[in-house]
């Protein structure tokens, strides 16, 4: 009788696969998949398109570890008919985004990105750069999970006043006070920065909209490393547009890639970046600490250790 596969929809260093087939002796771990091999997958390390019908029809699926943080372009709804555990890859970015997004509130707060133009105009100029000063300011993060928390540390230790926002309002260590996301419009009004950094669920979606926008100062900023579905694109580009708003950087956007024909290119208080602030340094190994702690856990009990997505909620 051929062993449970687990399938690895991408590839990861012979060191890691010695260490899935020593905490699963009785699996077969496979890169590549037959027909006849269908019937006995049971993990689905990563997620793939063209995979999904394969899977979901075709195999006997009990357990997907998601290599992103973001589930939402998975088949949620046909999991939770199926039982199919899912886990998610959140924590790996959390240093990478942070990172990210201080240096894109420096760039800006620093005159950084107006220099890199005049650079490359051979244009020296003191007096047009615009500049402050990132310490004391007010910041606001939506979504104080792992990434939301390590941007607090990296934040605090610049200064910044950090604020957050969750579903609740529950209290999260690291922030001055927290607050509930039904009242995300109200309190960005007194925000010098709004970070967004939400996960794509029906609740999310467009989040980030003219009732937000308006609401905030005329010199405050706009980050987001979310999703891009969270940000209603057009009522942004008005907003900046308008100058509702002094600046904006987006990580992610509701179409990746970005149409050459967006409007948003052609915004100069908006710094685009191409889906970059998640690449994370020596990324395998921080995903296999997650996956490995979860495929002991579940070959032991057959449940998850670490990132248990819930279906419903969608994170």
């Amino acid at each position: 009788m051929q062993k449970p596969i687990i399938y690895l929809q991408r590839t990861f260093r012979e060191e890691f696969i010695a260490k899935i087939q020593e905490l699963a002796p009785d699996y077969q771990v496979s890169t590549e998949l037959s027909k006849g091999d269908l019937d006995n997958v049971e993990i689905s390390v990563g997620w793939r398109r063209e995979m999904e019908l394969p899977l979901l029809n075709d195999s006997n699926l009990k357990w997907v570890q998601a290599i992103s943080a973001g589930v939402d372009y998975m088949p949620l709804s046909e999991f939770e008919k199926k039982n199919i555990l899912l886990s998610n890859g959140s924590g790996i970015h959390a240093l990478s985004i942070s990172e990210h997004v201080v240096g894109t509130l420096l760039t800006y707060y620093r005159g950084i990105g107006q220099s890199i133009k005049n650079q490359a105009e051979k244009k020296w100029d003191q007096e047009g750069i615009h500049y402050d000063q990132l310490s004391g300011k007010n910041l606001l993060i939506v979504g104080t999970g792992h990434i939301g928390k390590q941007l607090s540390a990296s934040l605090r230790g610049l200064g910044v006043n950090v604020y957050g926002i969750n579903t609740t309002g529950h209290p999260v260590n690291g922030f001055i006070e927290t607050y509930s996301i039904k009242n995300l419009a109200k309190i960005a009004e007194g925000m010098d920065v709004v970070v967004g950094i939400l996960p794509g669920t029906e609740a999310t979606y467009h989040i980030f909209n003219s009732d937000v926008f308006n609401r905030m100062k005329p010199n405050a900023v706009f980050v987001n490393v979310g999703r891009g579905d969270s940000v209603h694109t057009k009522e942004l580009t008005t907003a900046l547009q308008e100058k509702q708003l002094a600046f904006a950087a987006l990580d992610v956007f509701e179409e990746e890639p970005l149409p050459a024909d967006s409007e948003l290119w052609e915004l100069e208080n908006l710094l685009i970046t191409p889906h970059i602030s998640g690449m994370t340094v020596d990324f395998q190994r921080k995903f296999m600490t997650i996956f490995l702690k979860n495929l002991k856990s579940y070959v032991e009990n057959g449940e998850l250790f670490i990132n248990p997505v819930g279906i419903n909620r969608g994170y």
